[in-house]
């Protein structure tokens, strides 16, 4: 598996259930949040250098695909990474994965922008951000190699 990506490790909880015993729909979201702060934890240089220029990573789109359900007990791994960088945004790609039988249980895409604080707008992603993003680009294809 690609080293660019962020894998983390969780386990369904009771209080994540739905009504049928599965995990309820919103918590993936959580999952996949989980995953990027983990993925840009072990990135501080890049996440230092934001908040400096008064810049932050803002959500702005996402598409998620609902495969297996999680239940009660599953470990699963949230795997964690930067699929595309564009002059104003870029694609983030989740997949979480249940670990005892390897199914995919979600999948998605997340766009998010580079947000200027001061104005509160989007802000072109350049400079050092946009080299330091480029370098961590890998593809949908290293989810599953």
């Amino acid at each position: 598996m690609n080293d660019l990506l962020s894998r983390t490790a969780l386990r369904v909880r009771g209080y994540q259930l739905d009504g049928y015993g599965h995990v309820n729909n919103a918590r993936y979201l959580e999952f996949m949040e989980e995953g990027r702060w983990a993925f840009f934890d072990e990135q501080p240089q890049l996440i230092a250098g934001l908040h400096q220029a008064g810049r932050a990573f803002v959500v702005v789109n996402l598409n998620i695909d609902y495969r297996s359900a999680a239940v009660l007990g599953d470990d699963l791994v949230v795997l964690t990474g930067i699929v595309h960088v564009g002059e104003r945004s870029a694609v983030c790609h989740h997949q979480i994965i249940r670990r005892h039988d390897s199914a995919l249980v979600a999948q998605a895409d997340l766009t998010f922008v580079l947000l200027d604080l001061k104005a509160n707008h989007a802000a072109f992603i350049e400079g050092d951000v946009r080299q330091a993003l480029n370098a961590l680009i890998t593809t949908r294809e290293a989810f599953t190699a």
